[in-house]
């Protein structure tokens, strides 16, 4: 049986396929930058209380796949993930 999840007056399993490219689709995702993002989009997931169910990490896109409770508008959820990993990219490897 299909585990859901609950709020206080709500059962759900909402999950949504994103995708989303860096500016000019370059091919930029990859060496250590990689394997910073996947902690990275994880860990402001939890903050919004989403999970990332999966994901995968192209050189020129990303997958992910999300679950997202119903209290939460997805493009809040989307938009604050890109923002804030933007943040930290830039802060890390430079704009």
């Amino acid at each position: 049986m299909k585990e859901y999840q609950s709020l206080s007056h709500t059962r759900w399993d909402c999950k949504y396929h994103v995708v989303f490219i860096p500016k000019r689709r370059k091919k930029q995702i990859f060496g250590a930058l990689r394997r910073q993002l996947g902690e990275i989009f994880h860990e402001l997931a939890s903050h919004k209380e989403s999970k990332i169910v999966e994901g995968h990490l192209m050189g020129d896109h990303v997958h992910m796949c999300l679950s997202i409770p119903p209290k939460y508008a997805v493009s809040n959820v989307v938009g604050y993930i890109k923002g804030k990993s933007a943040i930290q990219i830039a802060r890390k490897y430079g704009a």
